[in-house]
């Protein structure tokens, strides 16, 4: 599959041409990876053979996709410039990521909710998406149908899993949710926009 179809299958489709673009200019490999639970994408170069390498997953929404792939080329473009002698989520590289985003901050390519929850994230664009709650949950929206919920809408008391285990809802912070092991009895705090599977609602 070439540069052309691979865009047009996971970015809007006003952004196709902006990608492949990005793509021929500055040389690097893309790849499109399965699901990882760890990171939405990835950029990495290699010193041995000078090769930049971004991948994207694979089960992003078409606005998640693009937003991620300009993500990843913001990165590749703050090594070019300066040669990892700076943060990789500094100034350098939220100024970079602003700018060649800014061509797609239209309603040509993003639904209105979107384009109104990027123009705020932009003003101080964070490590990921998933760090900005407003931009995550406008994103997801556009997800296919799915039986998960963030964690947030859960009860004290509900039974859900995440990453294949069991726990029961304790309690709320500000930012995270206290949930208790079911195996091992233990509490963990974990983040109130985590899709979990809720298994049984709280009993009165």
């Amino acid at each position: 599959m070439n540069p052309d179809q691979v865009f047009e299958r996971f970015v809007p489709p006003k952004a196709v041409a902006y990608c492949v673009k990005l793509y021929d200019h500055l040389d690097f490999e893309f790849k499109v990876k399965r699901a990882r639970k760890t990171k939405l994408g990835d950029y990495r170069f290699t010193r041995e053979d000078k090769k930049h390498t971004i991948t994207v997953n694979n089960d992003l929404n078409k606005f998640a996709f693009l937003v991620t792939y300009l993500h990843e080329v913001a990165h590749l473009i703050t090594f070019n410039e300066f040669k990892g002698r700076v943060d990789p989520h500094g100034n350098e590289w939220k100024e970079n990521f602003k700018k060649i985003a800014s061509p797609m901050l239209t309603e040509d390519i993003f639904e209105k909710p979107v384009l109104v929850s990027l123009k705020s994230y932009f003003k101080n664009p964070k490590a990921s998406s998933c760090s900005d709650p407003v931009l995550y949950q406008v994103l997801k929206k556009y997800d296919p149908p799915s039986d998960k919920l963030f964690l947030k809408e859960l009860e004290k008391g509900d039974l859900f899993t995440f990453n294949e285990k069991t726990y029961k809802v304790e309690g709320k912070r500000r930012t995270r949710i206290e949930a208790l092991h079911i195996n091992t009895n233990r509490l963990y705090l974990i983040s109130q926009l985590a899709e979990v599977s809720l298994i049984g609602k709280k009993t009165s």
